[in-house]
């Protein structure tokens, strides 16, 4: 039955870590939120106590207590996809040597640094 779902045993360092993030200030509300549903059922509540007690639904519930006996712990830690942060393309960068007597340096610049640059560069002699 999908109402039957009770999460597996806990022991001892388990029941006290789980306790620990309860009571925590800090940190993920995401990894309170299961850890309190996990917490819950350990304690011999029903799904559907659960869900009122957390404000969600019977649903969410049955998947936390799932994922938690599959995957432990690391169920509780959110994984969060999506797209890496963007970064420039190689070709994308300028490298402008600018060199001086004595001196020679290479810096990338944006593509969009080079149109108010490059005139300026053009009219700057260096002595």
């Amino acid at each position: 039955m999908a109402g039957r779902v009770r999460v597996r045993e806990i022991d001892g360092d388990e029941g006290h870590r789980l306790v620990r993030i309860v009571r925590r200030d800090s940190g993920s509300v995401v990894t309170w939120r299961r850890a309190q549903i996990v917490l819950l059922s350990a304690q011999g509540m029903d799904v559907a106590g659960i869900a009122k007690v957390a404000f969600t639904s019977e649903n969410r519930v049955r998947e936390v207590i799932c994922n938690f006996n599959a995957d432990g712990f690391d169920s509780f830690y959110p994984r969060y996809g999506g797209r890496p942060p963007a970064e420039a393309h190689p070709r994308q960068l300028l490298y402008v040597p600018l060199v001086a007597p004595g001196m020679a340096a290479r810096w990338p610049i944006d593509r969009t640094f080079v149109p108010r640059t490059v005139p300026r560069l053009r009219t700057r002699t260096f002595d």
